[in-house]
Protein backbone atom coordinates (compact mmCIF):
# COMPACT_ATOMS: atom_id res chain seq x y z
CA UNK A 1 0.00 0.00 0.00
CA UNK A 2 2.88 2.36 0.81
CA UNK A 3 4.46 1.62 -2.53
CA UNK A 4 1.31 2.69 -4.38
CA UNK A 5 1.26 5.93 -2.41
CA UNK A 6 4.74 6.74 -3.70
CA UNK A 7 3.49 6.65 -7.31
CA UNK A 8 0.76 9.23 -6.65
CA UNK A 9 3.15 12.18 -6.94
CA UNK A 10 3.29 12.90 -10.66
CA UNK A 11 4.10 16.61 -10.62
CA UNK A 12 5.72 19.36 -8.58
CA UNK A 13 4.72 22.97 -8.01
CA UNK A 14 7.59 25.45 -8.06
CA UNK A 15 6.81 28.28 -5.65
CA UNK A 16 9.37 30.57 -7.30
CA UNK A 17 11.05 33.50 -5.61
CA UNK A 18 9.08 35.80 -3.27
CA UNK A 19 8.18 39.18 -4.78
CA UNK A 20 5.65 42.00 -4.32
CA UNK A 21 2.61 41.47 -6.56
CA UNK A 22 2.87 45.01 -7.90
CA UNK A 23 6.24 44.08 -9.44
CA UNK A 24 4.91 41.01 -11.26
CA UNK A 25 4.77 42.61 -14.71
CA UNK A 26 8.11 44.37 -14.26
CA UNK A 27 9.87 41.15 -13.19
CA UNK A 28 8.34 39.19 -16.07
CA UNK A 29 9.54 41.77 -18.61
CA UNK A 30 12.93 42.06 -16.87
CA UNK A 31 13.68 38.33 -17.03
CA UNK A 32 12.25 38.12 -20.54
CA UNK A 33 14.76 40.75 -21.65
CA UNK A 34 17.54 38.98 -19.73
CA UNK A 35 16.67 35.73 -21.52
CA UNK A 36 16.47 37.29 -25.00
CA UNK A 37 19.72 39.24 -24.57
CA UNK A 38 21.46 36.15 -23.16
CA UNK A 39 20.49 34.07 -26.18
CA UNK A 40 21.35 36.78 -28.70
CA UNK A 41 24.64 37.72 -27.02
CA UNK A 42 25.92 34.17 -26.74
CA UNK A 43 24.70 33.32 -30.25
CA UNK A 44 26.59 36.34 -31.57
CA UNK A 45 29.81 35.19 -29.88
CA UNK A 46 29.30 31.65 -31.18
CA UNK A 47 28.76 32.86 -34.76
CA UNK A 48 31.72 35.26 -34.53
CA UNK A 49 34.09 32.52 -33.35
CA UNK A 50 32.77 30.08 -35.96
CA UNK A 51 32.89 32.56 -38.87
CA UNK A 52 36.27 34.13 -38.18
CA UNK A 53 39.21 31.98 -39.35
CA UNK A 54 41.55 33.77 -36.96
CA UNK A 55 39.50 32.66 -33.95
CA UNK A 56 37.87 29.29 -34.53
CA UNK A 57 41.18 27.44 -34.79
CA UNK A 58 42.55 28.86 -31.53
CA UNK A 59 41.93 26.91 -28.29
CA UNK A 60 40.96 29.97 -26.24
CA UNK A 61 38.10 30.78 -28.61
CA UNK A 62 37.05 27.16 -28.98
CA UNK A 63 36.53 27.21 -25.21
CA UNK A 64 34.69 30.53 -25.49
CA UNK A 65 32.35 29.12 -28.15
CA UNK A 66 31.56 26.09 -25.98
CA UNK A 67 30.95 28.41 -23.02
CA UNK A 68 28.38 30.28 -25.11
CA UNK A 69 26.58 27.02 -25.92
CA UNK A 70 26.48 26.09 -22.22
CA UNK A 71 25.22 29.55 -21.21
CA UNK A 72 22.43 29.36 -23.80
CA UNK A 73 21.48 25.92 -22.47
CA UNK A 74 21.44 26.85 -18.78
CA UNK A 75 19.43 29.98 -19.49
CA UNK A 76 16.89 28.03 -21.56
CA UNK A 77 16.49 25.38 -18.87
CA UNK A 78 15.88 27.80 -16.01
CA UNK A 79 14.74 31.29 -17.07
CA UNK A 80 11.54 30.47 -19.04
CA UNK A 81 10.30 28.42 -16.09
CA UNK A 82 11.23 31.26 -13.74
CA UNK A 83 9.20 33.68 -15.86
CA UNK A 84 6.12 31.49 -15.48
CA UNK A 85 6.16 32.28 -11.77
CA UNK A 86 5.38 35.89 -12.65
CA UNK A 87 2.14 34.96 -14.40
CA UNK A 88 -1.19 34.21 -12.77
CA UNK A 89 -2.30 30.70 -11.86
CA UNK A 90 -0.52 27.57 -10.68
CA UNK A 91 1.69 25.96 -13.32
CA UNK A 92 2.99 22.59 -12.13
CA UNK A 93 6.00 20.89 -13.66
CA UNK A 94 5.66 17.16 -14.48
CA UNK A 95 7.76 14.70 -12.48
CA UNK A 96 9.75 13.84 -15.62
CA UNK A 97 10.23 17.51 -16.38
CA UNK A 98 11.64 18.05 -12.89
CA UNK A 99 14.06 15.15 -13.39
CA UNK A 100 15.16 16.55 -16.75
CA UNK A 101 15.63 20.07 -15.37
CA UNK A 102 17.77 18.86 -12.46
CA UNK A 103 19.85 16.61 -14.73
CA UNK A 104 20.54 19.17 -17.44
CA UNK A 105 21.27 21.96 -14.96
CA UNK A 106 23.91 19.88 -13.14
CA UNK A 107 25.20 18.42 -16.40
CA UNK A 108 25.77 21.84 -17.96
CA UNK A 109 26.76 23.49 -14.66
CA UNK A 110 29.52 21.00 -13.89
CA UNK A 111 30.68 21.06 -17.52
CA UNK A 112 30.98 24.82 -17.14
CA UNK A 113 33.11 24.33 -14.00
CA UNK A 114 35.49 22.07 -15.93
CA UNK A 115 35.52 24.50 -18.86
CA UNK A 116 36.48 27.45 -16.65
CA UNK A 117 39.41 25.35 -15.41
CA UNK A 118 40.48 24.57 -18.97
CA UNK A 119 40.28 28.26 -19.86
CA UNK A 120 42.49 29.13 -16.89
CA UNK A 121 45.01 26.44 -17.88
CA UNK A 122 44.98 27.72 -21.46
CA UNK A 123 45.76 31.27 -20.25
CA UNK A 124 48.51 29.90 -18.00
CA UNK A 125 50.22 28.20 -20.95
CA UNK A 126 49.76 31.22 -23.23
CA UNK A 127 51.24 33.71 -20.74
CA UNK A 128 53.70 31.65 -18.70
CA UNK A 129 54.98 29.37 -21.50
CA UNK A 130 54.35 31.33 -24.71
CA UNK A 131 57.09 29.64 -26.75
CA UNK A 132 55.76 26.17 -25.98
CA UNK A 133 52.08 27.11 -26.16
CA UNK A 134 51.47 26.06 -29.81
CA UNK A 135 52.87 22.61 -29.02
CA UNK A 136 51.30 22.14 -25.58
CA UNK A 137 47.80 23.38 -26.47
CA UNK A 138 46.90 22.27 -29.98
CA UNK A 139 43.45 22.47 -31.55
CA UNK A 140 43.14 18.67 -31.36
CA UNK A 141 44.05 18.62 -27.66
CA UNK A 142 41.62 21.43 -26.87
CA UNK A 143 38.80 19.51 -28.57
CA UNK A 144 39.69 16.37 -26.60
CA UNK A 145 39.68 18.37 -23.35
CA UNK A 146 36.28 19.83 -24.21
CA UNK A 147 34.95 16.34 -24.96
CA UNK A 148 36.28 15.16 -21.59
CA UNK A 149 34.51 18.07 -19.86
CA UNK A 150 31.22 17.12 -21.53
CA UNK A 151 31.59 13.46 -20.50
CA UNK A 152 32.51 14.34 -16.89
CA UNK A 153 29.61 16.80 -16.70
CA UNK A 154 27.17 14.20 -18.03
CA UNK A 155 28.36 11.70 -15.42
CA UNK A 156 27.92 14.26 -12.65
CA UNK A 157 24.41 15.18 -13.82
CA UNK A 158 23.39 11.54 -14.15
CA UNK A 159 24.70 10.68 -10.68
CA UNK A 160 22.84 13.56 -9.03
CA UNK A 161 19.57 12.89 -10.89
CA UNK A 162 19.60 9.16 -10.08
CA UNK A 163 20.44 9.70 -6.42
CA UNK A 164 17.77 12.39 -6.01
CA UNK A 165 14.89 10.65 -7.75
CA UNK A 166 15.54 7.10 -6.54
CA UNK A 167 13.86 8.26 -3.33
CA UNK A 168 10.07 8.04 -2.91
CA UNK A 169 8.07 11.26 -3.15
CA UNK A 170 4.57 10.93 -1.72
CA UNK A 171 3.68 14.54 -0.94
CA UNK A 172 3.60 17.44 -0.40
CA UNK A 173 4.66 18.50 -3.90
CA UNK A 174 5.53 22.19 -3.44
CA UNK A 175 9.19 22.85 -4.19
CA UNK A 176 10.20 25.99 -2.30
CA UNK A 177 12.43 27.20 -5.13
CA UNK A 178 12.19 28.52 -8.68
CA UNK A 179 13.56 25.36 -10.32
CA UNK A 180 14.10 21.71 -9.45
CA UNK A 181 17.40 21.64 -7.62
CA UNK A 182 18.78 19.04 -5.24
CA UNK A 183 18.39 20.71 -1.81
CA UNK A 184 14.84 21.91 -2.49
CA UNK A 185 13.62 18.60 -3.95
CA UNK A 186 15.20 16.46 -1.22
CA UNK A 187 13.12 18.26 1.42
CA UNK A 188 10.03 16.59 -0.08
CA UNK A 189 11.38 13.02 0.01
CA UNK A 190 9.49 10.45 2.09
CA UNK A 191 12.72 8.73 3.16
CA UNK A 192 16.01 9.42 4.89
CA UNK A 193 18.14 11.76 2.77
CA UNK A 194 21.37 11.57 4.78
CA UNK A 195 23.25 9.59 2.14
CA UNK A 196 22.04 11.89 -0.61
CA UNK A 197 23.13 14.98 1.28
CA UNK A 198 26.54 13.47 2.00
CA UNK A 199 27.14 12.37 -1.60
CA UNK A 200 25.93 15.73 -2.92
CA UNK A 201 28.24 17.60 -0.56
CA UNK A 202 31.24 15.43 -1.45
CA UNK A 203 30.55 15.28 -5.20
CA UNK A 204 29.83 18.96 -5.72
CA UNK A 205 32.46 19.88 -3.14
CA UNK A 206 35.15 17.95 -5.02
CA UNK A 207 34.13 19.48 -8.37
CA UNK A 208 33.96 23.05 -7.06
CA UNK A 209 36.99 22.86 -4.77
CA UNK A 210 39.27 21.11 -7.27
CA UNK A 211 38.30 23.34 -10.19
CA UNK A 212 38.50 26.53 -8.17
CA UNK A 213 41.86 25.53 -6.65
CA UNK A 214 43.33 24.79 -10.07
CA UNK A 215 42.02 28.12 -11.36
CA UNK A 216 43.56 29.99 -8.42
CA UNK A 217 46.86 28.16 -8.92
CA UNK A 218 46.86 29.02 -12.63
CA UNK A 219 46.18 32.68 -11.98
CA UNK A 220 48.75 32.88 -9.22
CA UNK A 221 51.34 31.79 -11.78
CA UNK A 222 49.84 34.10 -14.40
CA UNK A 223 49.99 37.18 -12.14
CA UNK A 224 53.63 36.45 -11.34
CA UNK A 225 54.39 36.20 -15.06
CA UNK A 226 52.46 39.40 -15.87
CA UNK A 227 54.40 41.37 -13.27
CA UNK A 228 57.60 40.33 -15.04
CA UNK A 229 56.42 41.84 -18.36
CA UNK A 230 58.51 44.94 -18.95
CA UNK A 231 56.14 46.99 -21.09
CA UNK A 232 53.09 48.64 -19.55
CA UNK A 233 51.02 47.86 -22.67
CA UNK A 234 51.89 44.18 -22.42
CA UNK A 235 50.89 44.06 -18.77
CA UNK A 236 47.65 45.89 -19.52
CA UNK A 237 46.67 43.50 -22.32
CA UNK A 238 47.45 40.44 -20.22
CA UNK A 239 45.51 41.75 -17.22
CA UNK A 240 42.57 42.69 -19.47
CA UNK A 241 42.29 39.20 -20.94
CA UNK A 242 42.63 37.44 -17.60
CA UNK A 243 40.50 39.98 -15.74
CA UNK A 244 37.44 38.96 -17.77
CA UNK A 245 37.91 35.32 -16.82
CA UNK A 246 38.48 36.08 -13.13
CA UNK A 247 35.31 38.20 -13.03
CA UNK A 248 33.18 35.43 -14.54
CA UNK A 249 34.68 32.74 -12.31
CA UNK A 250 34.04 34.78 -9.15
CA UNK A 251 30.42 35.52 -10.07
CA UNK A 252 29.86 31.83 -10.83
CA UNK A 253 31.70 29.98 -8.05
CA UNK A 254 30.85 32.09 -4.99
CA UNK A 255 27.05 31.60 -5.26
CA UNK A 256 27.51 27.87 -6.02
CA UNK A 257 29.63 27.42 -2.91
CA UNK A 258 27.06 29.33 -0.87
CA UNK A 259 24.20 27.10 -2.07
CA UNK A 260 25.76 23.64 -1.94
CA UNK A 261 28.72 23.73 0.46
CA UNK A 262 27.13 24.77 3.74
CA UNK A 263 24.88 23.10 6.33
CA UNK A 264 21.31 22.43 5.18
CA UNK A 265 19.17 25.51 5.67
CA UNK A 266 16.11 26.89 3.94
CA UNK A 267 17.23 30.48 3.50
CA UNK A 268 15.52 32.97 1.15
CA UNK A 269 19.04 33.99 0.12
CA UNK A 270 19.42 30.64 -1.66
CA UNK A 271 17.06 31.75 -4.41
CA UNK A 272 18.83 35.08 -4.81
CA UNK A 273 22.23 33.35 -4.94
CA UNK A 274 20.97 30.81 -7.50
CA UNK A 275 20.00 33.62 -9.88
CA UNK A 276 23.70 34.31 -10.50
CA UNK A 277 24.77 30.98 -12.07
CA UNK A 278 21.38 30.44 -13.75
CA UNK A 279 20.48 33.86 -15.15
CA UNK A 280 23.05 36.57 -14.39
CA UNK A 281 26.29 34.83 -15.39
CA UNK A 282 24.97 33.59 -18.79
CA UNK A 283 23.83 37.17 -19.45
CA UNK A 284 27.14 38.75 -18.39
CA UNK A 285 29.50 36.39 -20.24
CA UNK A 286 28.93 37.88 -23.72
CA UNK A 287 29.32 41.42 -22.35
CA UNK A 288 32.51 40.62 -20.45
CA UNK A 289 34.16 38.67 -23.24
CA UNK A 290 33.30 41.16 -25.98
CA UNK A 291 33.78 44.45 -24.16
CA UNK A 292 37.06 43.36 -22.56
CA UNK A 293 38.48 41.29 -25.42
CA UNK A 294 40.00 43.24 -28.28
CA UNK A 295 40.30 40.24 -30.62
CA UNK A 296 36.62 39.34 -30.28
CA UNK A 297 35.60 42.95 -30.93
CA UNK A 298 37.81 43.09 -34.05
CA UNK A 299 36.42 39.77 -35.31
CA UNK A 300 32.88 41.03 -34.72
CA UNK A 301 33.66 44.19 -36.70
CA UNK A 302 35.12 42.10 -39.54
CA UNK A 303 32.03 39.91 -39.62
CA UNK A 304 29.63 42.88 -39.61
CA UNK A 305 31.63 44.75 -42.26
CA UNK A 306 31.80 41.62 -44.40
CA UNK A 307 28.04 41.19 -44.22
CA UNK A 308 27.54 44.87 -45.06
CA UNK A 309 29.84 44.66 -48.09
CA UNK A 310 28.08 41.56 -49.39
CA UNK A 311 24.68 43.25 -49.07
CA UNK A 312 25.95 46.30 -51.00
CA UNK A 313 27.27 44.10 -53.79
Amino acid sequence: MERSNYTLLTEFILTGIPYPLKLRTFLFVFFLLIYILTQLGNLLILLTVWADPQLHARPMYIFLGILSIIDMGISSIIVPRLMMNFTSGIKPIPFGGCVAQLYFYHFLGSTQCFLYTLMAYDRYLAICRPLHYPVLMTTKLSLLLVAGAWVAGSFHGTLQAILTFRLPYCGPNQVDYFFCDIPAVLRLACADTTINELVTFVDIGVVVASCFSLILLSYFQIIQAILRIRTADGRRRAFSTCGAHITVVTVYYVPCAFIYLRPETNSPLDGAAALFPTAITPFLNPLIYTLRNKEVKLALERMLLGSKNKSEV
